[in-house]
């Protein structure tokens, strides 16, 4: 690594791809060094929009000595073999949700850069942005008292009307998809869940996509769950590929009340959204920002704060440990559904840091 910039590369360059590399181009910390994909007319198109090399391969693109870190955007499923064979190679790795889709998996990876002296991170990293910063100050402030119980939403509709491959989604499910986002939100800021138990079912079963082609699905595109945290907080989360974003529940708020009152964020997922205060038995009312919010996610921000990490040899926020202990929740999750009972929850992680202009 270079005094100033890390060398960045990015395996899978889908849509998500571009969002993260015009980020990363924003940043002086960073410097994308290279993309490699299965589809090599695809990562050579995003090379030449991005200003970086096209590596006919991982193996090739982790021969490359500018790269230092490595960006895993591929599917879901291939996750925990990405990040595997960068870290045997020597880089820092920060992957997409989730680390892994087993928990086992997750701890070893975690385990391999640990062994290897190598930092690994993982998104979701959105309580990073402006508005969920804004509520965890709220909360470390006692505007709510002793916090007791949070509700969070996850209504993401039916992912074939909007998207043109909507099956790798409902393959992994909800769960996995997108209610790691307000799971990682409130382990972030309240500690470990410790049991949790969950009911699920499927909904619609059949689906047809955008090009008119029938599928059907075994995941539960919808669930309810009740998770007991350490700290004594209960979540209720309600997870659906079913109900749509326009749901008057919206598609991704975060309610928790407290003995004193109780805190409202419109969007776990957006930086710049809402977030109002209540008084017990009072109306709620907008609570101002530390700092102007980003409009929308700010992609890179993770993977710059692991650059400044390593170079001022601080720990970064969006850890490796607390992703597998969220890859746990979510395979406790499954479980208690096919179950029926309390699911236990064993693993930790070192808390992250508000951000510096949040304290």
């Amino acid at each position: 690594m270079s005094e100033t910039k890390l060398g960045v590369a990015i395996v899978g360059c889908g849509h998500i791809a571009d969002r993260y590399a015009s980020s990363l181009l924003t940043r002086p910390t960073l410097a994308l060094r290279g993309v490699a994909d299965l589809d090599l007319a695809r990562s050579a198109t995003f090379a030449e929009r991005y200003g970086c090399t096209a590596h006919p391969s991982v193996r090739a693109l982790l021969e490359d000595p500018a790269v230092d870190l490595v960006l895993n955007l591929t599917v879901h499923q291939a996750h925990y073999e990405v990040t595997r064979q960068c870290l045997e190679a020597g880089r820092h790795v920060y992957s997409e949700k989730p680390l892994s889709l087993h928990t086992a998996e997750a701890r070893a990876l975690v385990d391999l850069a640990g062994e290897r002296g190598l930092r690994i991170g993982c998104a979701p990293f959105t309580y990073m942005g402006e508005a969920q910063q804004t509520l965890w100050k709220c909360v470390r402030e006692g505007r709510v008292g002793a916090p007791r119980v949070a509700y969070a939403e996850v209504n993401w509709g039916r992912i074939e009307t909007f998207h043109p491959a909507p099956v790798p989604f409902y393959k992994v499910g909800v769960l996995f998809d997108v209610a790691v986002y307000p799971l990682t939100l409130l382990t972030a800021m309240f500690g470990p869940v410790r049991r949790l138990c969950a009911q699920g079912r499927v909904l619609q079963p059949d689906r047809v996509t955008l090009g008119g082609v029938p599928f059907h699905i075994d995941t539960p595109d919808f669930s309810v769950a009740l998770l007991e945290l350490e700290c004594g907080l209960l979540v209720r989360l309600t997870s659906s590929f079913y109900v749509g974003r326009q749901s008057k529940q919206r598609r991704g708020s975060l309610e928790i009340h407290g003995d004193l009152g109780s805190l409202y964020l419109e969007d776990w997922h957006d930086f710049n959204g809402a977030v109002e205060h209540a008084v017990y038995g009072q109306p709620y009312a907008p609570v101002a920002p530390p700092r102007q919010p980003f409009a929308g996610v700010d992609w890179g921000r993770a993977v710059e704060d692991m650059a400044t990490a390593i170079q001022a040899g601080r720990p970064h926020r969006a850890t490796g440990q607390h992703a597998a202990h969220v890859v746990e929740i979510l395979c406790a999750l499954n479980r208690a559904m096919d179950s029926g009972t309390y699911e236990p929850v064993t693993s930790t992680f070192p808390a992250p840091a508000p951000m510096e202009w949040a304290v």
